[in-house]
């Protein structure tokens, strides 16, 4: 596992600097589908990683966002699950909050994990029972015990929203377009709590979601199962990251938030 863990810190900080060859390039991007952004540094770094990754370990299974879908890695006990940057929203406006994911999935359940900041000067870690770093330095999820003064990555707007069941007593912090760098901030300790109502694609989060882990977070999907990895189809359905005294209010404001927007939505389409 440590080799493993050496090579995609070693990969993803060799893709994160071949990303920052394409930063701020303000043309060098276009709408993929349905409004998705993708750029030249999205699928430059998607074929480094999938030549890099086939030749230092061949026998292993790929899926990435910016590659197509191939059933063959169903067969394979490895896989490695990849978004080249996370976040290209940010990264083509040429704001910070991108970066590079790559993990290592292993008969479902993440095991190795490396994220690269660049454009932050950050590369996150973690391994399975082996924790989790930032810049080499140990990581570890806030002591936060209760809600008052809880950190949230979102809105400041949405701290106070009515759909849930009431404001939540803490501040919004940053909010990175990156999905993986949100969860960071819980390994790093500037942030306390995260959701995620939306199903979201595996390599958002596979990455993230063991870092978490690693620095004595909880990951769970909107529901509270816990997270399996090289589905058939490839999504996470909603996400709840937490410390742990906090997971399970989390869950509940989540169910709440979810639920009053659905009936709204029904509310609306009944007119």
């Amino acid at each position: 596992m440590a080799d493993d863990l050496a090579l995609a810190v070693k990969l993803a900080t060799e893709a994160g600097a071949i990303a920052m060859g394409h930063f701020h390039g303000a043309s060098d991007w276009w709408d993929k589908d349905c409004g998705t952004p993708v750029s030249a540094g999205d699928l430059a770094v998607d074929a480094f990683l999938k030549n890099a990754l086939a030749m230092a370990r061949p026998g292993d299974g790929w899926l990435s966002e910016e590659t197509a879908d191939s059933p063959d890695r169903l067969a394979r006990r490895r896989v490695w699950v990849v978004d080249p940057i996370d976040g290209t929203r940010d990264f083509i406006r040429g704001r910070t909050g991108w970066a590079v994911s790559v993990a290592l999935v292993e008969d479902g359940a993440v095991t190795v994990a490396a994220l690269a900041a660049p454009a932050r000067d950050m590369i996150f870690g973690g391994s399975l029972g082996g924790g989790a770093t930032g810049n080499g330095c140990a990581l570890a999820v806030s002591g936060l015990a209760t809600l008052p003064g809880v950190r949230l990555p979102i809105d400041v707007a949405n701290m106070a929203a009515s759909f849930w069941p009431e404001p939540w007593p803490g501040v919004a912090v940053e909010k990175p377009n990156s999905l993986a760098l949100r969860m960071a901030k819980l390994a790093a300790n500037e942030a306390d709590v995260w959701m995620e109502g939306r199903t979201v694609a595996e390599w958002d989060v596979a990455a993230a979601s063991l870092i978490v882990t690693e620095a004595g977070g909880i990951v769970t999907d909107r529901h509270g199962a816990a997270l399996r990895f090289n589905q058939p189809q490839p999504l996470v359905h909603g996400l709840a990251v937490a410390t742990p005294a906090l997971h399970a209010e989390a869950l509940a404001r989540l169910d709440h938030a979810m639920k009053t927007l659905s009936a709204r939505r029904h509310a609306k389409d009944g007119r």
